[in-house]
C-alpha cells in the first residue's frame, strides 16, 4: 500500500439520482475535479472515504451507498510547480489513491463548510465523461482509469448497460 514518494490519497466519484457526477472547482482556480483527500495513519481506505465526503463537500456518510471501489491503488506525480508548500519535501513525488463509486440516498446540500482547507467554491453535477474534458493535464489518466474501471458498475447501478 505505502509506497516511498507517494501520499496516500482517495478519490470519491459520487452519483446522484440522476446519474451526474459530482465536480468541485478549486478555490480560486478555474480547476476542476472529483473531492479526495488523504488517508491519515491507520486509518482504512473507506472510513477516510466516508470521512473526507463530509469534510470536503458535507455528505454524510449515512446519505450514500457505496457502489463499488477499485482494488487498485492509482498514482499520479505532482510536477514540481503545481506542489502545495504543506505537501513539498525532498521525497513527495505525488498520490497513491484508492478510489470509490458513492450513488446518494437522498437529495443533500453540498457545502464546503467542514473543509478547514477550503479547497473547494463551487460545484456542478455533470454527465460521466465530462470530468475527462476539464481535468488538470497531470491526473487525466488516473481519472480515465479509475472511470473506466467504475464504468460496469456504474452501468449496472443505472441500468444503463
Amino acid at each position: 500500500m505505502k509506497e516511498s514518494g507517494y501520499r496516500l490519497n482517495v478519490g470519491l466519484v459520487i452519483a446522484n439520482k440522476k446519474g451526474q457526477l459530482l465536480l468541485c472547482k478549486r478555490t480560486g482556480m478555474n480547476s476542476w475535479q472529483f473531492p479526495q483527500g488523504g488517508i491519515d495513519y491507520a486509518e482504512e481506505p473507506l472510513k477516510a472515504a466516508k470521512r473526507e465526503l463530509y469534510e470536503e463537500v458535507g455528505i454524510k456518510s449515512n446519505s450514500v451507498k457505496l457502489i463499488h471501489s477499485l482494488e487498485d491503488w492509482l498514482k499520479y506525480n505532482v510536477p514540481k510547480k503545481s506542489r502545495r508548500r504543506k505537501l513539498i519535501n525532498k521525497n513527495f513525488k505525488g498520490q497513491k489513491q484508492k478510489w470509490f463509486l458513492f450513488k446518494l440516498k437522498e437529495n443533500v446540500e453540498i457545502s464546503f463548510a467542514n473543509d478547514p482547507d477550503n479547497e473547494f467554491d463551487d460545484f456542478k453535477w455533470v454527465s460521466y465523461w465530462y470530468p475527462l474534458t476539464v481535468i488538470i493535464s497531470f491526473k487525466e489518466k488516473v481519472y480515465r482509469e479509475a472511470l473506466n474501471k467504475l464504468k460496469y458498475s456504474f452501468c449496472r447501478e443505472f441500468n444503463d448497460v
